[in-house]
């Protein structure tokens, strides 16, 4: 983990409205190039709305999300921002890996195959170059020589951790996780936790939304508390979960960790 280095991810003034409620109000956030970012808060909170603004699957109402300097979604001219077509999205979208609650596996498709499938179509690599890709991802999460499995012939736990491999095969510059172990069976959850840690050891950029507030405190060189579509507070894990200043904080711990 390290928290050092300039800001790869920066968000500015992000706000979401679904109808008459407004799941976002204005948020801020700073993500350094080799930070690992947890969120926590409430369900509700918007924790997984921030974290699909940030790669473009929501578009924010007002606001930005800049990855290296470069606006997300959206192409400037003069001061109207405009749309950008699928393909340029795509090619933004190519930097950033994403991780859901559900494992999102094609169910046709081995395991190779789910992995190797944007390297080839959407970058062109070669067939063998991304079989080998793949293998080698399969091995660093645990599950070397399972690439001729099918989704439905591995546990949910395997599932997630063959979605991470996917997320990563594209070699992305940041890695977005929404509760990535909300959908697992108990006895399952560590082994997709402990992959994660492995990349924010090895100096992976990522933003990960978790209730797991143990594998924050491990993790994190930032936890963000939000509640109610707001950043409520935000530092090092030993502030935030050890000693945190707001009440509302407070509050969310005391009923979590009790």
């Amino acid at each position: 983990m390290s928290a050092q280095g300039d800001v790869l991810l920066e968000a500015v003034g992000i706000r979401k409205s679904f109808g008459a409620h407004e799941v976002l109000s204005g948020i801020d956030l700073d993500v350094r190039r080799g930070e690992v970012v947890c969120i926590i808060g409430p369900s509700g909170s918007g924790k997984s709305t921030l974290l699909r603004c940030l790669n473009h699957l929501e578009a924010p109402d007002t606001g930005g999300v800049y990855i290296d300097g470069e606006l997300i979604g959206y192409r400037l001219d003069g001061t109207v921002a405009r749309e950008l077509r699928y393909a340029e999205l795509a090619r933004q979208r190519s930097r950033i890996g994403m991780v859901f609650q559900s494992f999102n596996l094609f169910p046709h498709l081995t395991v190779r195959e789910n992995i190797t499938e944007a390297p080839i179509v959407v970058h062109g690599v070669s067939k063998a170059a991304a079989a080998q890709r793949a293998d080698a991802l399969l091995a660093r999460v645990g599950l070397a020589g399972r690439g001729h499995a099918y989704p439905r012939q591995l546990s949910g736990g395997q599932q997630q951790r063959v979605a991470i491999a996917r997320a990563l095969a594209i070699e992305p510059s940041l890695m977005l996780f929404d509760e990535p172990t909300s959908a697992l069976d108990p006895e399952l959850v560590g082994e997709v936790l402990d992959v994660i840690a492995d990349l924010a050891a090895s100096g992976s950029t990522m933003v990960v939304v978790t209730h797991e507030i143990g594998f924050a405190r491990r993790v994190a060189d930032t936890v963000v508390f939000m509640d109610a579509g707001a950043v409520v507070e935000q530092g090092p894990p030993d502030q935030v979960l050890d000693d945190p200043q707001h009440p509302r904080t407070r509050a969310f711990l005391a009923s979590v960790l009790a």
